[in-house]
């Protein structure tokens, strides 16, 4: 069989994998149900494309009750049966529609073309036929993957039937390494720099893939398979993007408030049984609020939870809707104890699957002891992850959404860490730097109890402030803290509460 032959003669042990566990997968299921009982969405793409010759190879290597290993290569008589559901679209390409009816045509295909949406054609098909399971093309990372495993039934709603996943963990670059190693024939697009095809309303090719031409012709691109970076194969999918608004806090200010400033708030998560232990003291929450406060960033929240999935996920669940970042160390490698990431998946509801670049980042800083099937650490959540690169950074720092994980495990790591961040402000978004705050400290001998109903009366004439004090020690004097993005106003606060007192009650202290 020509396929199984070209994975057994290739030298890319990664694909040897990724072909061993999918012919695994394919023979387990044609093992549960007859060959009249399954069916295979195929629509044209790549991924659909990769599975069909997977199928093939599988079916082949489950018939001739063989394993890949002892397999003849040159044994081709054992034809492919199984019924091949095709949902035609207007909204196809041509070169899709071209490819398919070609494909099948080469292949002697069984196919059924169903001139339905999915749903509907799904289930005028499951009553006609006695159809049980369906092999899908679905990875992780598209927007259907969510929550799927290798066999997943279907979801309420739909008509009953087992969605079979064989390429549910491929990257990118697995489908490029097997249609390029099998040499098997795809669709005319992918040549022209398109990377993921959906209908022609919303794709685009690759702009990644754009050849520069300094002449006014037409604009030419590149063949998918040279797409640096697989994770950005769907940037060629037209999106419609909306932007949340900043959220702010306050002494209990309304948002029309003159005096008030524009305020992004942060919340900072350490986690860490050793820091509830009291057998380590942290250092690093302390250090990252007074970053924070030095770029003008308001910390609403510093909390430590113990190294428990169920516990991070509750703590950043709470924490991400009500802050514009999160910021979560503590609880990340390879141990037991480290559950952050999969504690922030959770938090979102998705789960963790591998990523080849956080992988390939961890196999030149650990070794070949921390890869494949066996890499927990290259585990991240599914969907929301982008990776923030560096040089600096011997691997990126890891961000879900609003949710930056640290990696750091003291200070000086955290600094250069910061110092990526603060570098990422130039050109995105991930961090932005806003009016910084500015601050005033008086010192006092007057009690607590003296103090407490002229600092009241200060804090409602001057609710766009943060106004508190603090005691170093309890025979110490009393520090009045005044905290904003106006001088001016926190002079004007000051002499407010100069004016209530003698004027040698207070001293300023740097």
């Amino acid at each position: 069989m020509e396929i199984d032959k070209a994975i057994r003669e290739s030298d890319d042990r990664r694909l040897k994998t990724k072909y061993n566990n999918a012919i695994y997968v394919i023979q387990r299921a044609l093992a549960l149900y007859s060959i009249e009982e399954v069916a295979f969405s195929f629509n044209g793409g790549k991924d659909s494309t990769v599975l069909l010759h997977l199928l093939r190879a599988g079916y082949y290597l489950y018939k001739s009750g063989k394993d890949h290993s002892t397999a003849d290569p040159d044994d081709c008589a054992i034809t492919f049966p199984m019924r091949i559901i095709y949902f035609e679209s207007p909204s196809a390409f041509p070169e899709i529609n071209s490819f398919t009816y070609d494909t099948a045509t080469s292949f002697k295909l069984q196919m059924d073309i169903i001139r339905l949406d999915f749903k509907s054609g799904l289930e005028a098909l499951l009553k006609a036929k006695p159809i049980r399971a369906i092999f899908l093309g679905v990875r992780i990372g598209d927007p259907t993957a969510v929550g799927q495993e290798q066999f997943s039934p279907s979801s309420p709603g739909w008509p009953p039937f087992m969605r079979v996943n064989p390429i549910l963990d491929w990257s990118y670059r697995d489908i490029w390494a097997f249609l390029l190693t099998c040499k098997v024939r795809y669709c005319s697009l992918y040549d022209q720099g398109y990377t993921s095809i959906g209908s022609i309303h919303d794709t685009v090719p690759n702009a990644l893939l754009s050849i520069g031409n300094s002449n006014n012709s037409e604009e030419k691109f590149k063949p998918a398979y040279l797409l640096p970076d697989g994770r950005l194969e769907r940037a060629g999918r037209i999106k419609k993007y909306s932007s949340r608004p900043l959220s702010a806090i306050s002494n209990g200010v309304k948002s029309e408030d003159p005096h008030r400033k524009c305020m992004l708030t942060a919340s900072v998560i350490a986690v860490g049984d050793e820091i509830l232990f009291g057998t380590v003291e942290d250092r690093l929450g302390s250090t990252l609020c007074r970053k924070l406060h030095s770029v003008g960033w308001a910390v609403s929240q510093f909390s430590v939870t113990q190294n428990d999935v169920d516990s991070v996920a509750e703590e950043v669940e709470r924490q991400k809707s009500r802050n514009d970042t999160v910021f979560i160390f503590g609880g990340v490698g390879p141990l037991l104890s480290d559950v952050t990431v999969a504690g922030v998946a959770k938090a979102f509801g998705v789960r963790t699957a591998p990523d080849e670049e956080f992988e390939e980042y961890l196999r030149h800083l650990i070794g070949e002891k921390c890869t494949g099937d066996r890499n927990e650490m290259a585990q991240l959540p599914e969907g929301i992850t982008e990776l923030l690169h560096h040089e600096q950074l011997r691997v990126p720092l890891i961000k879900c959404q609003n949710v930056i994980i640290l990696t750091a495990t003291n200070v000086a790591e955290l600094d250069q860490e910061w110092d990526c961040l603060i570098e990422f402000m130039s050109s995105d978004s991930h961090l932005v730097a806003v009016e910084p705050f500015v601050s005033k400290r008086l010192a006092t001998t007057l009690s607590e109890v003296e103090a407490a109903h002229p600092l009241s009366e200060i804090c409602i004439e001057f609710p766009d402030l943060y106004i508190g004090g603090y005691r170093e020690s309890r025979k110490g004097p009393l520090v009045v803290t005044f905290e904003g993005k106006d001088q001016e106003r926190i002079n004007a606060a000051v002499e407010a509460l100069r004016k209530k007192f003698q004027p040698e009650s207070f001293s300023e202290i740097n």
